[in-house]
């Protein structure tokens, strides 16, 4: 079944020119990183690195937009980065990408090389629907902090994915919760795809049937929907 996606009036407001791809997939086969999901990350650091041509991440013009909008609702952009910016500072250090799992490495791979941030969701995990908002600050997010449960509270007015048990995904894109993280168990998910002007609307089309490619490869037989830009 496919989770409702909303996204409130105030966060439209406050990004007018947001748009988001979400790639259903459900009959995934997910497991430890392997050597082909390890090339993939390679490829997408060189292909970011083709695409800055010389410049740093937060250089680039999507890079930059994002930045202004977390600016926009109270947070420091250069402290708490969206999730493509950080990851592509990574594939350029010496340490490169993280490996995580099959599913993980195969988004990762498409935020770093298209420069867009991309999260993933286990649907089985999913409360309700799922609503993009600007936080009152009384909503729970269950983190995990030296190896203990903790809860957190999003600032007020902070941008969050949340469902209705709680927040998924704080500042937008920058700190997924772990309950709905993708496991190695995983069967089903969700992936988003986010973008803001001035990247064209077709760039995070085309980003999600890249995506659904990998995952038609990687997990053959799977039963993948790409629904259309919001």
């Amino acid at each position: 079944m496919t989770p409702t996606l909303t996204v409130s009036d105030e966060v439209r407001a406050l990004a007018p020119g947001f748009t988001h791809v979400a790639v259903e997939a459900h009959g995934l086969v997910n497991g430890p990183s392997t050597e082909a999901t390890s090339a993939l990350l390679d490829d997408a650091g060189r292909r970011l690195a083709r695409r800055l041509d010389g410049r740093a991440p937060h250089e680039d013009p999507h890079m930059a937009a994002w930045r202004e909008v977390y600016t926009a609702f109270g947070s420091k952009p250069s402290r708490t980065r969206n999730s493509a910016e950080a990851l592509a500072r990574r594939a350029l250090a010496d340490s490169g990408l993280p490996r995580i799992n099959v599913l993980v490495d195969l988004y990762n791979a498409v935020s770093v090389a298209r420069l867009i941030p991309v999260g993933g969701e286990d649907t089985d995990r999913i409360r309700g629907a799922m609503r993009l908002v600007r936080a009152t600050g009384d909503e729970d997010f269950v983190t995990v902090a030296g190896g203990a449960e903790v809860v957190e509270h999003p600032d007020a007015g902070e941008v969050v994915w949340s469902d209705d048990e709680g927040v998924t995904c704080r500042r937008w894109n920058w700190r997924q919760g772990p309950r709905t993280r993708l496991t190695e168990e995983s069967v089903s998910a969700l992936f988003l795809l986010e973008s803001l002007a001035p990247m064209p609307v077709a760039d995070v089309e085309s980003a999600g049937a890249e995506l659904a490619e990998l995952l038609e490869k990687f997990s053959p037989g799977a039963r993948i929907t790409v629904h259309a830009p919001e």
